[in-house]
């Protein structure tokens, strides 16, 4: 999800099942599709090095944002390296985890110089590394915009500001990854954009901050940016309430048994699962009073279904979220893919 979101604001619509499909190295004929799925699928990769504690207090320091744009630059295909100068016409390779050696514009905005890269990213360092845990949460927000303004590479800027933003509120608030300010972000765009480019005007009076930046529009963006975070928090509560989440998962198994689609009793696996977490294989049949037979045929229909995973042919099953699912298990969460 985080993913999808992320590169739509790019301009890069990858829907989540065309994700998952390159999680498993399935990819699109077509090249252009593929390298979008390569692009999606390094993104996913560097969240699950995050999520994983990789970037864990480095995340607004200049080592870790590097990184962090080091690793995704890394996994993309060759053909997504090249920058082109839209008045120029001239190509030029991006050098993964390397700050930019030349002037840009991004829009409106025209970013310092890459001499003065490095002592920007030192004071943005300064600034937001080793804060308390109140502070961390409200400067995420200010983060998001200073990276942005600094613009330090080439390309990727705005990924990596929404990956280290991920980074600091999963560090400050414990949150396991289950909610994304970008889908919010995603989904308020144009307000987004809006924010961002007003947070880059000047200060306009004494009043407005002791900063070359105006504080007032700021404050703005980051009431804006904390509100969106509760909102994606709200949504996922109520994806995630446990009662409702049973209700919509049962409420599928029990039509896909009706449709012959699934054997009978399908569901009390998945109930099962909800409940206790994992299964061991062993235990499917006399937890459902069936022979191990048929708990095996149950097993082997949903796992062709994608609800179930195991580590191996030993080990216990656990319940997965296939993206193709999600319209019925986790209704919002992203849009439908429609055939083309």
């Amino acid at each position: 999800m985080n993913c999808y979101y992320s590169n739509l604001i790019e301009g890069h619509a990858t829907h989540p099942i065309d994700i998952e499909r390159a999680l498993n190295n399935d990819y699109s004929a077509d090249r252009d599709q593929r390298n979008l799925q390569l692009e999606a699928k390094a993104h996913i990769e560097v969240q699950r090095w995050i999520d994983g504690g990789g970037l864990r207090g480095r995340a607004t320091t200049r080592v870790g944002i590097c990184e962090m744009q080091r690793r995704l630059g890394e996994l993309l295909p060759d053909e997504l390296l090249w920058v082109e100068n839209p008045r120029s016409g001239e190509r030029i390779k991006m050098e993964p985890g390397e700050l930019r050696r030349r002037d840009v514009k991004a829009g409106r905005h025209i970013p310092i110089s890459p001499g003065a890269l490095p002592r920007f990213l030192e004071r943005f360092e300064q600034v937001y590394v080793n804060l308390g845990r109140t502070d961390a949460i409200l400067a995420t927000a200010a983060a998001h915009h200073r990276l942005a303004w600094i613009h330090p590479f080439l390309d990727g800027n705005g990924r990596v500001a929404r990956l280290m933003s991920h980074a600091m509120l999963r560090q400050a608030l414990d949150t396991g990854a289950i909610w994304s300010v970008a889908r919010g972000l995603a989904r308020n765009l144009a307000d987004y954009k809006r924010g961002l480019a007003e947070c880059d005007r000047l200060r306009r009076t004494d009043l407005d901050g002791r900063g070359y930046l105006s504080e007032e529009a700021l404050a703005r963006f980051t009431r804006f940016f904390l509100a969106i975070c509760l909102d994606q928090i709200s949504f996922m509560e109520g994806l995630v309430e446990p009662g409702r989440l049973r209700t919509r998962i049962l409420l599928w198994a029990e039509e896909e048994v009706r449709l012959g689609r699934l054997p009978a009793k399908a569901a009390s696996v998945l109930e099962a699962l909800l409940y206790r977490g994992e299964l061991p294989r062993g235990e499917a049949g006399p937890a459902l009073g069936i022979t191990d037979r048929h708990a095996r045929r149950i097993v082997a229909s949903l796992m062709a279904k994608n609800v179930l995973v195991s580590e191996s042919s030993r080990a216990p099953l656990r319940l997965a979220f296939p993206a193709a699912l999600a319209s019925r298990w986790m209704p919002g969460l992203f849009p439908e893919k429609l055939d083309s």
